[in-house]
């Protein structure tokens, strides 16, 4: 009786092949570099924000607030504030 046949392949190779063809793929998957992309729109905000201008423009809309607010001359837009605060209950209701 024949216990170990001369042309039959290792069982453990097949395995190992598999495992070490998931290392290389792994490899390649950890190999890949990340990538950034700004939008246009970031872009130029980035540009104002060194330009100094939307400092400069914020910063004066503020203080004319805390004047109207001081002076007891501020209103609030009670038709602004609901078109402002509309989208956000309707995306709350249908959720």
């Amino acid at each position: 009786m024949k216990i170990n046949e001369t042309g039959r392949i290792n069982p453990i190779n097949p395995y190992q092949r598999s495992a070490e063809s998931q290392r290389q793929e792994q490899m390649k998957k950890s190999s890949r570099k990340d990538e950034v992309s700004i939008s246009d729109e970031a872009i130029k905000l980035l540009q104002a924000q060194k330009s100094g201008q939307i400092d400069a423009e914020r910063s004066s809309k503020i203080e004319s607030l805390k004047q109207q607010v001081s002076a007891g001359t501020y209103q609030v837009d009670a038709a602004k504030l609901a078109d402002t605060l509309a989208p956000y209950f309707k995306q709350s209701s249908e959720n």
